[in-house]
Parts: C-alpha cells; sequence; structure tokens
C-alpha cells in the first residue's frame, strides 16, 4: 500500500504527516500488540529499544538510559562510530525481549550501544546532508572493485549520519581479499570503512519488488529467518520442475516453496511408500502422481494415454496381492467426487431453415453488380484514343474563348460614358454611326483586351460625300 492511499489519517506515533498508518511505507515494519496492555511491574519492562535504518533495510538494537519513553515512529540519535548515527524507533516494549531471544542476544550486554537524545533539527540537516551521497559512493565503489578485478558484487553503501563512516554490504560467492580495496576507499571517500556480506535473499530484500504472486517480495516485507530450500520441496507438492518458475527475483529457489511444505508432509504420511509400480494381467501400471486433497493415487498403463484414478485402500489392497503373486484383471478407478455443482449446459433449439437470407442475398447481389459495372465504365474510359478525347474537348474549346474575347472586348469607361450620351441623343448620330454595329472581337491573337478595329473611332479620310438632301438644305 502507497503512502497516502488507505485514508485512515494521520498516523499518531511515526509522525509521516498523513502516511499509510500499516506501515507499508517503511519495510519490514512491526506492529506492537502489547502496547496498549497494561502491566503489574512497570519497572521490570524492556529497556532495548529496536532501531530501523534506511526504511527497514537494517535494524538494531540499542539501550534506552535516559528517562525519556520513545513511541514508535520518532527520529532518536544514537551512539555511532566516533559520533553519532540517526534511526527510527521500530518497536518497543516486551516485544523487543522476545526479539531478542530470537537472536540469541542478551539483554544486559555490554556491547549493546545506547540512546544519546530525541534527534534535533542540526542532527536532521546533517543525516539530510550526507544521505544523497550514498548512490555516487555505490557507482564509484563497483568501479574501483572492478579494477581490482574482485569477484564481489557491490549491493548497497550505508553512510552514518555525521558522514565518518561508510559501511559497503556486498555478495561474493566465495571469500574475497579486499584489503587494498578498504584502503582505496577510504583515500577516496575519507570515511571509515566496514565491509559486510550478504546474501542473495538479503540483497533482493534491500532493494525491494513484486513477486510472481503479485505481492510485494516476503523478504522486503516481514521475512528475515532465510532457511534452504532445495527441490525436493517442490517434488513433495506435486510441481514441476521449472527452473524459471520456481526461482525467485534473487535467482535462488523460492522461499515461500517451504510455507506449505508440513501440510504437504503430514499428508503424505497415509499414503503408500512402495506403490509406484502395480503388477496386472494387462501389464504394469506406474504411478503418475498423488493427490493429497482427495486422497487419490493416480496411475497410467501401457498403451494408454488415459491416467487412472485409485483409492489409497485400492492400492494397499492390489499392493498385498502383487506380495502373494496374484494380479488383477484390470485397475478399479475410483469415483471422483466434486463439491461443485455440475453446470447444466443450456437447450439449443435446431432452428436451421427456419430463418431465410434472401433478402441479404438480394442486397449482396445488387451492391456486388453495380460495384462491378463501375469497374467497367472506369476500364471503358481509359481505353478511348487522345483524338476522340480532343474532338469532344473542341467545342468546349471554342466557348471559353468566346467567353474570354468577350471580356476583353468590353470598351473603356470613357467609351461607355459616349455611347450613353448617344443612345439619350439619337440625332447627333451620323449616318455609318447610326447603322454601325460594334463587331465582336473573335481574334484570339488579342489577349491583352485592346479595343479591336471595330471599336476604333473612323479615321479621317478625305472629304466625307454628302447626300443630295443635304444640298438641297444648303440652296
Amino acid at each position: 500500500m502507497a503512502c497516502g492511499s488507505c485514508g485512515t489519517g494521520t498516523p499518531g506515533g511515526c509522525q509521516s504527516k498523513g502516511s499509510c498508518s500499516t506501515g507499508a511505507c517503511n519495510r519490514m515494519n512491526v506492529h506492537d500488540w502489547l502496547a496498549n496492555l497494561p502491566f503489574a511491574d512497570p519497572e521490570s519492562s524492556c529497556r532495548i529499544v529496536e532501531v530501523s535504518f534506511n526504511n527497514g533495510s537494517r535494524k538494531d538494537y540499542f539501550k534506552n538510559t535516559t528517562l525519556h519513553y520513545y513511541e514508535k515512529g520518532e527520529m532518536i540519535a544514537l551512539e555511532g562510530v566516533n559520533g553519532f548515527d540517526v534511526g527510527m524507533v521500530n518497536l518497543t516494549g516486551e516485544l523487543v525481549r522476545l526479539q531478542l531471544k530470537k537472536n540469541n542476544i542478551d539483554e544486559k550486554s555490554a556491547d549493546i550501544k545506547k540512546i544519546l537524545r530525541r534527534a534535533t533539527e542540526t542532527d536532521l540537516a546533517k543525516m539530510a546532508e550526507n544521505k544523497p551521497k550514498e548512490a555516487g559512493m555505490l557507482i564509484r565503489s563497483r568501479a574501483m572493485a572492478r579494477v581490482l578485478n574482485l569477484e564481489l558484487k557491490m549491493a548497497e553503501v550505508e553512510l552514518q549520519a555525521d558522514g565518518r563512516k561508510a559501511t559497503f554490504f556486498y555478495i561474493a560467492d566465495d571469500r574475497v581479499d579486499f584489503r587494498e580495496l578498504i584502503k582505496q576507499y577510504a583515500t577516496e571517500f575519507k570515511v571509515k570503512v566496514e565491509m559486510r556480506q550478504i546474501g542473495a535473499r538479503q540483497e533482493a530484500g534491500k532493494v525491494g519488488g513484486i513477486g510472481s504472486c503479485g505481492r510485494e517480495l516476503c523478504c522486503a516485507t516481514w521475512l528475515t529467518d532465510f532457511k534452504s530450500v532445495n527441490t525436493n520441496a517442490a517434488r513433495y507438492q506435486n510441481l514441476s520442475i521449472n527452473q524459471t518458475k520456481l526461482s525467485g527475483q534473487c535467482g535462488r529457489l523460492k522461499c515461500c516453496l517451504n510455507y506449505e511444505l508440513d501440510t504437504y508432509m503430514d499428508a503424505l504420511q497415509f499414503f503408500p511408500l512402495d506403490a509406484d509400480v502395480l503388477e496386472t494381467v494387462k501389464g504394469r501400471a506406474f504411478l503418475v502422481k498423488k493427490d493429497i486433497f482427495k486422497n487419490l493415487m493416480w496411475y497410467s498403463m501401457p498403451g494408454s494415454a488415459a491416467h487412472v484414478p485409485l483409492a489409497l485402500d485400492t492400492v494397499k489392497k492390489i499392493k498385498a496381492q502383487n506380495k502373494d503373486g496374484i494380479k488383477p484383471d484390470e485397475l478399479e478407478a475410483a469415483e471422483i467426487v466434486t463439491s461443485k455443482p455440475k453446470e447444466i449446459e443450456p437447450e439449443y433449439a435446431d432452428i436451421v431453415g427456419q430463418i431465410s437470407l434472401n433478402s441479404l442475398e438480394k442486397t449482396t447481389r445488387k451492391r456486388r453488380d453495380r460495384e462491378r459495372s463501375q469497374q467497367q465504365n472506369q476500364q471503358r474510359g481509359t481505353q478511348q484514343n487522345p483524338s476522340q478525347r480532343s474532338t469532344q474537348n473542341q467545342p468546349q474549346q471554342r466557348q471559353q474563348a468566346q467567353g474570354r474575347n468577350s471580356q476583353n472586348a468590353q470598351p473603356g469607361e470613357q467609351q461607355q460614358r459616349d455611347q450613353q450620351q448617344r443612345s439619350q441623343n439619337p440625332n447627333q448620330r451620323g449616318p455609318q454611326q447610326q447603322g454601325a454595329r460594334q463587331p465582336q472581337n473573335r481574334n484570339p491573337n488579342n489577349p491583352q483586351g485592346r479595343p479591336s478595329q471595330g471599336n476604333r473611332p473612323p479615321a479621317n479620310r478625305g472629304p466625307r460625300k454628302e447626300e443630295p438632301g443635304a444640298e438641297r438644305d444648303k440652296n
């Protein structure tokens, strides 16, 4: 669960300002079930406090020599190497005594360091200044180990809050001589160096992640005691020996293979041990698998791909007969009883031939014919000769040319005004002007729209002949 997603409000003790009260934001979180229970003798309560570092990546125990009572989630200053360290209170009270007993730590041991005080703003500022350096130190430390050709993998670097000590967690299959490496680390980082070897499962717990089950890794949330796991655990549980499916994020066999192993071992006590092969008249029957939930043993016969389930009593009976030299004729399959209700298949009516699809066929046929005719028309259009296309386009070209000439032959504004005046006074026109028409300019070589010869004023070609009526008027 991510911080702020549970909706339970601000936790009372961790002072994380609205983070998840279940502690999912802190790895290896522990809930104190005895926190609100009264004690008969408060003076005899455990004075050891469990403190977590780097959000639960590492835990340690410190002695509370002060008179203060620390709640879970408080940041406290602790005794460190040539300085101080800052951690978060993870567990207090009687549960810490149980943890000490589990880890074989003496409560009165002098090696347990002390709690100095509650962390001040100066302590927290110092820690916030030094903690971001861990990522750069991890990258640099890996490069330096690679230069020395050491067979180890640097997993994590943890700096003390005051920056005077650095702990390097590494993984190695064999013993590694890292004396020269420690000298280079001390010279490079100017701190006191401590090397700690961890396993692959502990590294996966520090890195964290999501398992194949969809939940957060057990080693990153609650599992601290890593027990050896082998393939026999998978065989007892009738699991296929698939290295890819049985391996976890660390590359080792999953720790969860041991969770239900004891239950399977208890159930297998009622199964016969020497019943891998049964003798029958038809041949030998070989054991395929054991079903501990239904108390059945499945056998396969030669020449048949089917598996025959047998009850435990039947297997024991056949095994006793084989010892006496008696072979049964066939295997009596046990009846498998399931608790699930049998699914009733719905009854379907045979309505084939009752529905006519003629209408759909007609529409599809019409659409097919229409598409075919369109394709044929397109093919015919592409096969026409260029000469035919030109003859068809000649009338259109003539009409377009006439339209252009008519536009170009329009007179200017002054000529339009003169024509309007002459139309108003028809007596002022000459005899030639009255009978003359303005021809259209059909000359295609006149693209600039110049006035044609018919629109120009008549040229002065000598004296004009007068009509006989005009001479009579003069006389």
